[in-house]
């Protein structure tokens, strides 16, 4: 379970680094770094949270798909099929601020601004091929059809399965109007449970450009920051990886 009192609210309590915690609060005297200390015995360290969904899916939905998901790893891990996961993001001017070393008492600002939104289509596999579109265009059904057939253009030779979630731009009457003639080029759409971003293992790379990759100057203009995303994309694989377990 996470600590929710940060240590700018420790402080706002008047309380330092060696003060005692409030005896009416807390009902025994210590230190913050008596706490700190003893959270970090318990193998917990101060870390970002992430946003999460507000819905849980339904129970035996999920419970399916992640065993089906798990069985198409091991097939994929076996060379007898090709998996793949396609997912969205965007980018803005607007940083996702990192954490950074900086001197005690110091603050490193990052600009931010309000400015267009990069948008990137991308298809990944677990072996760090990636495919990506990029455009400052609004991403719709009719995108995600041309960038599958611009992908992978000819029948398949082993089975390709690509695993999406359920955003409209999924699940539309053009996506499904598409489903047979992808079948007949060896080629499965495999939809996600609703509310199951963590299933779709696309959102590690999105998060790994936004919170470890991307460099701070990337947010001084707009040509930095198209220039930053579409470096690390073309360079995932060889100077950007990540090992999918």
């Amino acid at each position: 379970m996470p600590l929710l009192r940060s240590p700018s609210e420790l402080s706002c309590a008047n309380i330092t680094t060696c003060d005692p915690l409030p005896k009416e609060e807390w009902g025994i005297e210590t230190s913050v770094k008596t706490v700190q200390r003893i959270l970090k015995t318990m193998n917990m360290s101060w870390h970002r949270m992430r946003k999460g969904v507000a819905v849980s899916p339904p129970a035996q939905e999920y419970e399916e798909k992640k065993a089906q998901l798990e069985q198409l790893k091991l097939l994929d891990n076996l060379g007898e099929i090709n998996l793949y996961y396609l997912d969205e993001s965007g980018f803005y001017l607007i940083p996702c601020v990192p954490y950074g070393w900086q001197n005690i008492g110091e603050y490193i600002e990052v600009p931010s601004r309000s400015s267009r939104r990069l948008n990137v289509l991308g298809i990944m596999n677990r072996h760090n091929h990636l495919e990506a579109y990029v455009s400052t265009q609004n991403i719709n059904s009719d995108v995600v059809i041309a960038c599958i057939d611009a992908f992978f253009p000819t029948r398949m030779e082993k089975q390709t399965v690509i695993v999406v979630d359920q955003a409209s731009v999924h699940t539309s009457d053009a996506i499904q109007d598409k489903i047979e003639e992808w079948k007949e080029r060896n080629i499965t759409i495999f939809h996600l449970p609703t509310y199951s971003p963590h299933l779709n293992l696309i959102e590690i790379l999105w998060r790994f450009i936004k919170y470890e990759w991307i460099e701070i100057d990337a947010y001084s203009c707009w040509k930095n920051l198209v220039d930053s995303v579409e470096t690390i994309i073309k360079n995932f694989g060889e100077k950007y990886v990540i090992n999918f377990v």
